[in-house]
């Protein structure tokens, strides 16, 4: 069974700097789609970052292109999402996912329907 351990949530003023991170265990595929959401109370979860562990492909959300980073440590089986220039509306719930992939991919999904184990998510609060 896929376990994903979100931490590194906490509450930043506006421009300020968070790392999260997830720790993966049980993937039973060897390449898989890892991803960021975030889910904003009263709003839909949404795609915020994710990487290909086979091979590197990144995609990023547009209001987070430039100011977050999402990298992966294969030997720890982690991934990162390093959140900069963090603006109020960045502010809430931040998910980890994963989801096997049998072959190659050179692409990324960041829709929520493309993963299919989530994490416990890990607060993000940004003040004005």
């Amino acid at each position: 069974q896929v376990q994903l351990v979100e931490s590194g949530g906490g509450s930043v003023p506006t421009g300020g700097s968070l790392r999260l991170s997830c720790a993966a265990s049980g993937l039973i595929y060897s390449r898989n789609y890892m991803g960021w959401f975030r889910q904003a109370p009263g709003k839909e979860r949404e795609g915020v970052a994710a990487i290909y562990t086979g091979g590197g492909s990144i995609g990023y959300a547009d209001s987070v292109r430039g100011r977050f980073t999402i990298s992966l440590d294969n030997a720890k089986n982690t991934v990162y999402l390093q959140m900069n220039s963090l603006k109020p509306e960045d502010t809430g719930m931040y998910y980890c996912a994963a989801r096997g992939v049998g072959g190659r991919s050179l692409w990324v999904p960041l829709d929520v329907g493309a993963y299919n184990s989530w994490g416990q998510g890990t607060q993000v609060t940004v003040s004005s």
